[in-house]
């Protein structure tokens, strides 16, 4: 952040929330209330809280696929049929050469 620019020039990413961050504590006598611009500006650096939350979606699909394993299907099936950014939009199999 000392130079002001990206890797590849220009702005870098976060450099929106720095600002945000930055006028708000020159403006403020109590650095505390800058707090939400800070954490957004450390969540567009380091993405903590996508990756919890990544990392939370995994282990539900995991424990699904665990779950439905032991109600008879085979993990394997499971795991090559169910992709986790499917929402059911697509429909897969005879449903989708019927329509």
């Amino acid at each position: 952040m000392a130079s002001g620019f990206g890797y590849h020039g220009g702005v870098p990413r976060c450099f929106a929330y720095w600002q945000e961050f930055s006028k708000c504590y020159a403006q403020t006598d109590v650095p505390s209330q800058c707090a939400p611009q800070a954490d957004d500006y450390l969540e567009c650096l380091h993405h903590t809280k996508e990756i919890k939350r990544a990392k939370q979606v995994q282990a539900e699909f995991l424990r699904k696929a665990e779950h439905q394993a032991h109600e008879g299907r085979k993990a394997a099936d499971i795991l090559a049929d169910g992709v986790i950014v499917g929402v059911g939009l697509i429909q897969r199999g005879e449903a989708a050469h019927s329509k």
